[in-house]
């Protein structure tokens, strides 16, 4: 018996059998939560272990775009170096840890997915499986447009050092500053993919898209001028033209699925106090 539940634990499989309303028990929902959890974890933990055995190639990777940096600047800036007797550890562990975290993104997002899919009707299944579609390949596109301009950003940043100063960098500190700016990245690249989703609820139209259309602009600017870690022209450009492009793209969506839900419903935008020719 115990080696059954043991299975039932880490498949995932409800203790109790779905009852004849089609609906589970709360408390087999929080069993499946915990069975997908703890799947995701040992997930992790393996890609830990396998990524040590590429810390060079990932440290190389990682690296690459402040050596880029350092190659346009003058002397007065080191390599980065570790904090304390435990910081060649840390550094081991921060650095395997994200790269499982991304390497495995694939499972724990299907783990999620596969969570929360029995909750949703088979009209919102079909629209979330092509949102998942599209926005994974965007989210990728987005990674790997901050990573070809961090070193630019980085250039500027390390480059503000007075003369005669050196720039001492922390490992830890420029990991952070690393998966930060490529999540930032990543994420502006998924804002279209919301706007659209917003319109397919109807909370948003296409036609208020184009009526402030100016106004999103602007604000995409000053959003990418807020969210690039390096604040500079060069970064902040790179960001906004392709969040630009993919809303224009957005709004274009937006104004088409309003055309055809018109089509199907010519008489769902009445007021309470219009009559329909009906």
């Amino acid at each position: 018996m115990r080696i059954r539940g043991l299975v039932d634990l880490l498949t995932g499989r409800p203790k109790h059998p779905v009852g004849a309303d089609g609906r589970m028990a709360l408390s087999d929902h929080f069993r499946e939560l915990r069975a997908r959890l703890i799947k995701a974890v040992l997930v992790l933990a393996v890609g830990i272990a396998v990524a040590l055995f590429f810390f060079d190639q990932l440290f190389d990777l990682v690296l690459g775009p402040y050596n880029q940096a350092l190659e346009a600047l003058p002397e007065g800036t080191s390599f980065p170096t570790t904090r304390g007797a435990a910081g060649g550890l840390m550094l081991y562990l921060k650095l395997c840890g994200f790269a499982s975290l991304v390497c495995t993104s694939p499972y724990w997002l299907y783990q999620i997915w596969g969570f929360i899919l029995p909750g949703l009707h088979p009209h919102e299944r079909k629209w979330s499986r092509i949102f998942a579609a599209i926005a994974g390949p965007l989210f990728l596109c987005g990674v790997l447009l901050g990573y070809f301009t961090l070193p630019k950003g980085l250039e500027l940043l390390i480059g503000l050092n007075p003369e005669g100063v050196t720039n001492l960098v922390d490992f830890n500190e420029y990991l952070q500053f690393f998966t930060r700016t490529l999540l930032v990245f990543g994420i502006s690249f998924e804002i279209p993919v919301f706007v659209v989703m917003l319109n397919l609820a109807g909370i948003v139209s296409g036609r208020a898209l184009g009526a402030h259309r100016p106004w999103i602009i602007v604000g995409t600017f000053i959003f990418a001028a807020i969210a690039t870690p390096s604040a500079d022209p060069f970064t902040m450009t790179l960001m906004a033209v392709p969040m630009v492009v993919l809303f224009l793209l957005s709004e274009v969506i937006a104004r088409f699925n309003d055309r055809r839900r018109r089509a199907r419903r010519p008489y769902a935008g009445l007021s309470p106090d219009e009559l329909s020719p009906l």
